[in-house]
């Protein structure tokens, strides 16, 4: 990974114009092509990015980053104006290992995507995208994609990372569902909004351990 601070201003060109004006800012470029602009507030989000396959281009006061898209062309221009560090590392692709819980709920909802509550086919799992891979991804009785996190609790935080997977998501349609064995109120409430949908699931009952806890509804 190559990693430059530098004094610069970026302009986008593509299926929109968007400039960034002079400042002091991180560019990353990785291994695997992708390229991103950070500043030191925003949280972890990038200020600009491109995906890969793309084609870096340098002369000494400017870099151009491109990607087909399409019949059109995305393209990043970044003006240097102070380059005040430059340097690479190699780093390993070592994938997140997740816990045990988290680890095991994958394998048993992969060997059983229906236990999601609707007759869902396995596609792929750890489907990858630039910022990391899919869990499961899925297809439902109707042919459409179905992005599945796993967690052991569903947080705010994993909504948030499901809804990026699913704008990074290639394919179309494609709904998003979290599964954990337990899901946080608020985190419901905001994967409604957001047209996701949340499932409860208990590894002991996926594993045949025990049997499913019985509803009794009296009239």
């Amino acid at each position: 990974m190559r990693l430059v601070v530098a004094r610069c201003e970026v302009l986008y060109t593509g299926r929109l114009t968007a400039r960034l004006p002079e400042a002091v800012r991180l560019l990353m470029f990785k291994a695997d092509g992708s390229f991103l602009v950070h500043d030191d507030a925003g949280g972890f989000r990038p200020l600009n990015w491109m995906t890969p396959p793309t084609v870096v281009e340098e002369e000494p006061d400017l870099i151009v980053v491109r990607k087909r898209a399409g019949k059109t062309e995305d393209r990043l221009e970044v003006r240097l104006l102070e380059v005040l560090s430059d340097v690479t590392h190699g780093l390993d692709a070592t994938p997140l290992e997740k816990d045990g819980v988290e680890k095991h709920l994958q394998e048993e909802l992969a060997a059983q995507p229906e236990a999601l509550g609707e007759p869902l086919r396995l596609v792929r799992r750890e489907w990858p995208t630039d910022i990391g891979p899919v869990d499961l991804m899925c297809r439902d009785g109707e042919g459409d994609w179905i992005a599945v996190e796993i967690k052991r609790v569903g947080t705010i935080d994993a909504v948030e990372q499901l809804g990026r997977y699913l704008e990074r998501i290639d394919v179309e349609p494609c709904r998003g569902v979290l599964a954990a064995q337990a899901i946080k109120p608020q985190a419901r409430t905001l994967a409604e909004s957001r047209g996701i949908r949340c499932v409860e699931v208990d590894l002991a009952v996926l594993r045949g351990e025990r049997e499913p806890e019985l509803t009794l509804f009296s009239g």
